[in-house]
Order: structure tokens, then C-alpha cells, then sequence
């Protein structure tokens, strides 16, 4: 189709003209906007806008012609000029894509179900592990233990979190977390991912970090995912029973962390592999560079990891005291979950913050349990079967005077499900598995507005 600066049709082909249930000559000469309406007309009046201005233009959008229903399409907005080199109007290219954006919204579901599945096993998890933290042990085995499990749960949460954001993941724009972090607490992350490699090759590593305390202000999961997969690649690259430093120092405001190994060397024509790609632009994103160079032995591969020091280490502690655990009044807590396991210790958790708690294994026992327990707060799964956790809002906020902050804890974590929860009655939505002293600030404010 092609229409001059004002709108009017110049020109259109069969296809077109067949999206409207028209003939050609019936479309030419009439105004985009009685073919389209005024609303969609100003939807797309931007692009076209651009257009006129003589720039190219594409975008896809999701039409309702009377011969084309509920089809996508690509549109490429083309400018026309005349022969002095003005832009007298544009050409439209419609393409079908329907069946592609069909795919995606397939794997979009499947991608968010999934990440659903995984976070409900992590929840309990999560939970009885804060029990044990709550309870507290003097046998440092078991202090280690805690300490992994917490940590291999926070990466787990983010692997899941990656999952619903994949298509940006793919482009290489990572969302990052930035927080400021002593440098070992992503040395130990990294060494716990990449010990079981080193072992199982009979490699020896050595770590050697500064004395003074080194913070930076980083994403910990993916600095830690930066140093795992370099010691992973060392440790892949060389013969068994090698030798692997990994060793950081302080130079002219910046952490430089080296990591080297006694391997064969570096290629100069090999390509970077998908992890190394990755870390450079993890690396990036952080304000840091990386560099691969032989090391002064002569021998192998050292990678230098630097990293720009963060402005204060006051402002680490500053965050740290903000992020103690608040002193809550207890409260009157419902929690309604199917899965006994996530329902049964959070109610355990809770109980240690002090708080009164009771547990509805389903929606209906859930609704009838406000009436009678008359809670101050009540967690909410939403996937529970038959009346589900909206139902449940709905029918709670359809009683006039009641007076029950709504938490829906669940693994369905998009913007579609916060609106949705939203619009059910919630005042929170918190993903699965969630960080018990975060729902325990949550709970002090709802005391504070009490």
C-alpha cells in the first residue's frame, strides 16, 4: 500500500485490498483512517510520522481487518521521495508472522509453568533451612551446611528468574542486581560451583585474597558466575593433577583478579567459547574489563578479572544495618498453600518470628478460616485447586470491614500475574521461594499501618 503525506491511498495491491475485503480500485483514494478507524490510526500515527520524516520503520502488530482477523503482521514503513528528494509519502509492507509470534507465546508459557514447577520445591527448602538458622547449632559442619544450601538457593532462584527474561538473556542484556559486596563472599560462591570440576580432575587451587576487606558494588551471583567459569575453563583446558591460582590485589582504585593455570596456553586463533563471551559481557556491564595473557612463568593461561572498587565501605554497613531483620509485633497469620511441605514450614518459620499462624491446605478450608481465625495478614498461594488463591482474595474483599492484608506467594512471577493479583485484592505479590526475613518485613509493615 502506498498513501501520500496527508493519508490518502495512492496505490494498493490485491493482497492488501484482500485484508479489508475489498477490491483494489475501491481503496484508492480513500483515507488511511476510514480503513483502519481513529483509534488504531493514532496508535500508528507515530510510526508513520517517522516515516514522513524519511526514516525507515518497522514493528509488529497484532491487526483486526474484516478479511484478516486476529493475525500479526510486520509492518516496514518505507519513505517515497520525488525527484527533488522530499518525502511525498510512504509505502506499507505488511508480512504475516503470525505463526512465529504463536510460537513464542507457546514457549513464553512454557517457560513461565516451568519456572512455576521448579519455585514451589524451593520454597520449602528455603524455609526449613531458616528454621535451622532460627534455631541455631554450634557444630560448624552443620553451620557450613546451612550456608551452602542458602547460597545454592539464591543461585537456583536467579537460574529461574533467567528463565522468564530468556529472550533478553539471548540478546546479551542481563539485568543486573547491584549491590555492594565484600569481594570473597563471590570468591566462595564461585568456589563452590567450580570445586566439584577441580576435584574431579585432581587439580590443585590455591586462593589468595587481600587482607584488608574489598567490596565492590556487583551483582554477587554473576561476579561469582564471572570466576566459576574461568576456574571451570582452567580447569577443562589442562591435564589432570594441574595447578590453579586464583589471586586478588588492589591496584589504583580497581580489584584486579587473576586466575592462572599451568595448562598448554592460549591459542591465538581459537574463538572465544559461549562462556567466555558471556563473562566479558557480564564483566562489562560491571564497569570492568578482562584480559587473557600468558602469565610470567611462561607457561598456561592467567585471565585478569578488574573490577572498580565501590565509593564507601560505610555504605556496605549502613545497608547491613538497614537489611536486620525488623522487630515485629506478632500478628494473626493465615497461610493457604496445597503443598503441604511450603504451607507446613513457612507456618514453622513464621511461628519462630513470634506470630500466631494457622494453615488452610486448600482455597475453601481458606475462606472459611478468615471468618473464623480472623487474621490480620493471610498468605495466599494462587495455584490452588478449585478455589484458588484470586477466589480467595475476591471473596475476602467482598466483605465490607474486613480488615486482611492479602499476600499472594507464588511462582508465577510476571507482570501479567502482579496485575492480575492486583486486581484480585492483593496488596503484595512475592515469588517462590521467598527469603523469610523478607516476608517478615513485609508483615512488620502491615503492624506499622495497623
Amino acid at each position: 500500500m502506498r498513501s501520500d503525506r496527508n493519508g490518502r491511498v495512492t496505490w494498493v495491491n490485491a493482497t492488501y485490498a484482500g485484508w479489508f475485503a475489498r477490491r483494489p480500485q475501491e481503496l484508492v483514494g480513500k483515507m488511511l483512517v476510514e480503513l483502519v478507524g481513529e483509534r488504531v490510526m493514532r496508535e500508528i500515527q507515530p510510526f508513520i510520522g517517522r516515516a514522513l520524516a524519511g526514516e525507515p520503520v518497522q514493528y509488529d502488530r497484532l491487526v483486526d481487518f474484516p478479511g484478516l482477523r486476529g493475525r500479526w503482521l510486520k509492518w516496514i514503513y518505507t519513505p517515497m521521495l520525488d525527484r527533488t528528494g522530499q518525502v511525498e509519502g510512504w509505502t506499507a509492507t505488511g508480512v504475516d508472522i503470525h505463526a512465529h509470534k504463536d510460537a513464542e507465546v507457546r514457549k513464553d508459557e512454557f517457560i513461565a509453568t516451568l519456572a512455576h514447577e521448579l519455585r514451589n520445591p524451593l520454597a520449602p527448602i528455603r524455609n526449613a533451612v531458616a528454621i535451622l538458622g532460627r534455631k541455631g547449632s554450634a557444630d560448624p559442619e552443620v553451620a557450613w551446611s546451612q550456608g551452602v544450601i542458602e547460597r545454592q538457593i539464591e543461585h537456583l532462584s536467579r537460574l529461574i528468574d533467567d528463565l522468564l527474561d530468556i529472550e533478553r538473556i539471548a540478546r546479551g542484556k542481563f539485568v543486573l542486581h547491584r549491590e555492594l559486596v565484600p569481594l570473597e563472599v563471590a570468591v566462595d560462591m564461585a568456589l563452590e560451583a567450580s570445586r566439584p570440576h577441580l576435584n574431579a580432575a585432581g587439580h590443585h587451587l590455591s586462593v589468595l585474597l587481600p587482607s584488608e576487606r574489598v567490596v565492590v558494588e556487583a551483582d554477587a551471583a554473576r561476579l561469582a558466575q564471572v570466576f566459576s567459569t574461568l576456574l571451570k575453563n582452567a580447569a577443562r583446558h589442562m591435564p589432570e593433577r594441574g595447578t590453579i591460582s586464583l589471586t586478588a590485589t588492589v591496584e589504583s582504585g580497581a580489584v584486579v583478579v587473576a586466575i592462572e593455570d599451568n595448562g598448554s596456553g592460549l591459542d591465538p586463533k581459537a574463538q572465544p567459547g559461549v562462556g567466555l563471551t558471556l563473562v566479558r559481557g557480564i564483566v562489562a556491564l560491571h564497569d570492568g574489563r578482562i584480559e587473557a595473557r600468558a602469565p610470567e612463568s611462561g607457561q598456561g593461561t592467567e585471565m585478569r578479572v578488574q573490577l572498580p572498587l565501590a565509593r564507601g565501605a560505610a555504605a556496605l554497613a549502613e545497608r547491613r544495618a538497614r537489611a536486620e531483620p525488623p522487630a515485629t509485633p506478632p500478628l494473626k497469620v493465615l497461610v493457604a498453600d496445597d503443598n503441604r511441605d511450603a504451607a507446613d514450614s513457612l507456618q514453622r518459620i513464621l511461628a519462630l518470628y513470634g506470630h500466631d499462624v494457622r494453615v488452610a491446605y486448600d482455597g475453601a478450608s481458606a475462606v472459611r478460616m478468615v471468618e473464623q481465625f480472623r487474621p490480620r495478614v493471610a498468605i495466599l498461594d494462587i495455584g490452588m485447586p478449585g478455589t484458588n488463591g484470586y477466589d480467595v482474595a475476591r471473596a475476602v474483599r467482598s466483605r465490607p470491614g474486613e480488615r486482611v492484608a492479602l499476600v499472594a506467594l507464588t511462582g508465577w512471577g510476571q507482570e501479567t500475574d502482579r496485575r492480575r493479583a492486583t486486581e484480585a485484592g492483593f496488596d503484595h505479590h512475592l515469588t517462590k521461594p521467598i527469603d523469610p526475613d523478607t516476608l517478615n518485613r513485609v508483615l512488620a509493615d502491615v503492624a506499622r499501618k495497623n
